[in-house]
């Protein structure tokens, strides 16, 4: 008599989630370095390099993610990017349980006799703070302060005894992970009065160097808006001189920002002509982009930016 063989494995898997989404950040052709960018860059990196995470506090407009992206690069690491949100928990941080695994076993060795075996286990998935921290990867954690401070309860043992507590529910490895010693961290944040931002943990922030940065000075947003609009130097300083002129009035002076320099300077570019007030394109596109980005000045109900616009254009 010959015995029948049969033997059969079935596996599924269900809702995985990627783990290796690092990306290699590299300087771009457009980067603009002057002494301003090169000063922060290279305390960021001394800090970063003594171990100490960094952290690029300021408003809006004020390059901190580009600066991030840029420091980052000077490290030749690969980088996990991480963008603060309202809904995050720890999960969406260390990991979680993104699905399952089952498993069927047919044993018929014997023809008369079938034997079936059925195991089903849960699927965990590391997210992007664990993988950095077991690769040694450079994390960016964009807008930290967007999230919940509960949500970035794992970062305090990461920051300081270097060592990551993981959930029960991680079915392989120890309950703890010991931080790759090239693991680098860099954080960004806005103001706490804009929208959508919490108060974070004044433990978090003890164990954070934090570089507050205001508007570039003025040659780098010259600099800046040349590069990335393509005008000459002549225009791209009158467009940055009447966006820091608007920037002083009324009672948020934080903006308009850069992005109204380069905007205004693409559009011009494309559109043709000098930055000069007899140019009536160039002056309708100040109008245009400064009238939104900038504090609202009124008179006897009336708004008056469109003409502190036009006044700022004529004194040039």
């Amino acid at each position: 008599m010959t015995n029948n063989v049969a033997f059969l494995k079935e596996t599924m898997i269900r809702a995985p989630v990627p783990q290796n989404d690092a990306v290699a950040p590299e300087p771009g052709d457009g980067f603009v370095n002057t002494p301003y960018v090169q000063d922060i860059t290279e305390r960021a990196l001394a800090y970063l390099q003594v171990g100490y995470p960094v952290h690029f506090a300021g408003p809006a407009g004020t390059g901190k993610t580009t600066l991030a992206f840029h420091v980052a690069a000077q490290l030749k690491r690969s980088v996990m990017l991480i963008h603060g949100d309202d809904e995050f928990g720890s999960s969406d941080l260390v990991g979680k349980d993104s699905g399952y695994r089952k498993s069927r076993v047919i044993d018929n060795y014997i023809h008369s006799v079938v034997k079936t075996e059925e195991q089903m286990n849960t699927v965990w998935a590391d997210n992007r703070l664990t993988v950095a921290c077991q690769k040694g990867f450079t994390l960016i954690y964009d807008e930290f302060t967007r999230s919940r401070p509960e949500a970035n309860n794992a970062f305090l043992s990461v920051l300081e005894e270097k060592i990551l507590n993981l959930p029960r529910l991680r079915n392989f490895g120890q309950g703890y992970l010991q931080v790759h010693p090239d693991f680098r961290a860099i954080f960004t944040s806005n103001p706490e009065e804009y929208a959508g931002t919490h108060k974070t943990q004044d433990a978090i922030m003890d164990r954070l160097i934090t570089i507050t940065l205001n508007h570039f000075d003025f040659d780098t947003e010259v600099q800046v808006t040349m590069a990335k609009s393509g005008l000459g130097k002549q225009d791209a300083e009158v467009v940055v001189t009447i966006v820091r002129k608007m920037r002083s009035i009324g009672v948020n002076n934080h903006r308009p920002t850069i992005r109204a320099c380069i905007a205004i300077g693409k559009i011009l570019s494309y559109m043709g002509g000098p930055a000069s007030k007899d140019n009536p394109n160039f002056r309708k596109i100040c109008r245009d982009v400064l009238n939104v980005d900038t504090a609202k000045v009124t008179r006897a109900g009336e708004p008056l930016i469109q003409r502190k616009i036009d006044a700022t254009i004529d004194d040039l």
